[in-house]
């Protein structure tokens, strides 16, 4: 009997389904780099590069550092090349990576929990003023990046940073990043239970092993058992959220699969009650599904939140306890609503033990190493020993005394840092911007504080909390999507027709009450030069339209497209 012919599109078909190798998981026998990062990630684990910098690349100088070590695994000890002065946003996506390079680096200082000691910021500070030309930025993920690094100065930073008990193992790259949690963990009247032993335990069992130092991209954590949910656990591919078991009691509830940039998600439930002592196994189950089954062909498809998308919070959970921790997980309640709207503890609140800690706001995350030693002056002089960054770029003090508040708030405001902002000094982040990131197009830092400059003097009596968020290109470091007001950096054209820095609007995005994504409105972008006016209407038609005590973001969603332009 003669052969049926096969038709040309079901011969198109089996080809396409040969040549495809999957997604790149391990855990279905995909273990051949489908892409250079997976490559570079193969041939040598990004923890082994130390032993390079210090040995060789050091000595050497810049030149000589291997270009999978340069733009890859240096990466794993918080090594980024900053962005060579002088070239525009309009050459970010058009120059090779080399073009883009300058000979120095930013170094990210992993802080994990946002704790400080005074003699970590100082030495943070002495750091900054030695080696990074007085820079340093407070990050949205409780950081300190600094700038203008040599690579000849790196062995002598880390002794430094190591010598107090900072590190910056694994601030970036394609492993676990540092556990962010509550600021006040451990002293906040109000809270449900302390995560900072789990924070403790996962950073001594795993961060630095190389059980989970090749990851498909990065991971994120949060941990915090604040009714205040200070976190931002809805946007992290891992999460532990403090709530109370009616049979149980205290402990947390299990969110995975969070995350921003192009494409992005929130995290999900998996409906689990994790006590305090089995949240360090329990995370890195989490890991270990994102180790095995994550993605690694597509860069762009690899962060957790893919495979959450497909699985769903009920097969996750499974195989979570059927192939990683070999138990059931109790069921446990959702989160409670967040007790507040601003939850930066900014302003000065008394803790469990009488004393008090005070939150004061920098301008959206910008410090320089002067005034990270005088902060940590103020706090020793003041009686306190304990700092902590937030994930809103912001600071506090820990532990002082109720007669030596009123003094401390004088010398912090002295220093240009308030302890009672403004919404606008409050509620605006920035990104670090064209001025040293590579992926960038526009500025954001000097452009955020002359925002809060130009709002403050022509709205002084708006009080509202409303969150402006400021973001040198699409990836969303500086959470655009989630903010009230999200300003996406583009180049885009003025009223004569010439192309110059802008943004692109997201309105009504939140987190805690109610979390979604901002909304876009059609060919809404503004030039950076007309950035105040354009905040200024926006507000001002809100102050007029909203109903009594609603929202900016509920408001956003419902008002008509005229009022938002």
């Amino acid at each position: 009997m003669a052969a049926t012919p096969e038709s040309p599109a079901a011969a198109t078909t089996r080809r396409k389904a040969g040549r495809h190798r999957g997604e790149g998981q391990w855990a279905v026998g995909h273990h051949t780099p489908l892409n250079g990062n997976e490559q570079f990630k193969k041939d040598d684990d990004g923890l082994n590069v130390r032993t390079r910098i210090e040995t060789i690349y050091s000595k050497a100088g810049f030149d000589s550092i291997d270009p999978n070590d340069l733009r890859g695994r240096m990466r794993w000890w918080g090594l980024y090349t900053q962005r060579k002065p002088g070239i525009d946003g309009g050459k970010t996506a058009i120059l090779e990576p080399e073009e883009l390079d300058d000979k120095h680096f930013m170094l990210r200082v992993r802080v994990d929990g946002g704790r400080l000691s005074v003699a970590q910021l100082r030495a943070i500070g002495e750091v900054s003023e030695e080696y990074a030309r007085g820079t340093a930025d407070i990050t949205d993920r409780q950081n300190i990046q600094l700038h203008w690094i040599r690579i000849e100065d790196v062995p002598a930073i880390w002794e430094k940073l190591e010598a107090v008990g900072l590190s910056t193992t694994e601030a970036c790259g394609d492993c676990p990043r540092v556990i962010i949690g509550s600021p006040v963990a451990g002293i906040a009247a109000d809270e449900i239970i302390d995560g900072t032993p789990a924070v403790d335990e996962i950073h001594e069992r795993y961060i630095g092993s190389k059980e989970f130092s090749n990851l498909p991209r990065k991971f994120k954590t949060a941990i915090s058992g604040s009714p205040v949910q200070d976190v931002v656990h809805e946007i992290n591919d891992v999460a532990f959220v403090g709530v109370v078991h009616p049979e149980h009691g205290p402990g947390f509830d299990l969110w995975v699969g969070g995350g921003l940039s192009t494409n992005p998600k929130l995290a999900r439930r998996l409906g689990t009650w994790v006590p305090l002592d089995e949240v360090a196994d329990v995370w890195a189950g989490v890991v270990g599904i994102f180790r095995d089954y994550g993605y690694r062909r597509l860069r762009n498809r690899a962060r957790l939140k893919f495979l959450m998308a497909d699985w769903g919070p009920e097969k996750f959970r499974q195989v979570l306890e059927d192939e990683y921790l070999e138990r059931k997980l109790i069921d446990g309640p959702a989160p409670e609503e967040p007790l507040s709207r601003w939850r930066d503890h900014i302003g000065v609140h008394r803790q469990q033990d009488g004393r008090f800690y005070v939150g004061f706001a920098p301008r959206v995350g910008r410090v320089d190493g002067t005034t990270l030693t005088k902060i940590a002056e103020l706090a020793a002089t003041h009686g306190s020993d304990r700092l902590r960054t937030t994930v809103e770029q912001k600071m506090l003090i820990l532990d002082v005394a109720e007669d030596q508040v009123d003094s401390l708030v004088a010398g912090l405001e002295a220093l240009d840092f308030q302890v009672t902002p403004s919404p606008f000094r409050r509620g605006t982040m920035a990104c670090t911007g064209i001025e040293f990131c590579k992926l960038a197009i526009v500025e954001t830092k000097g452009r955020g504080s002359w925002l809060i400059d130009e709002l403050e003097r022509r709205m002084p009596d708006f009080q509202e909390p409303v969150t402006i968020n400021l973001n040198g290109c699409p990836n969303a470091c500086a959470r655009i999507q989630v903010a009230d007001i999200g300003l996406k950096g583009q180049l885009v054209l003025d009223d004569e027709g010439n192309q110059v820095e802008g943004y692109q609007v997201h309105l009504g995005g939140a987190l805690g009450l109610e979390p979604g994504f901002g909304r876009k409105v059609r060919g809404l972008k503004v030039t950076a030069d007309e950035l105040p006016d354009y905040v200024e209407r926006v507000l001002r038609n809100f102050e007029a339209q909203r109903t009594a005590d609603e929202r900016f973001a509920t408001w956003a969603a419902r008002a008509e497209e005229g009022a938002l332009k």
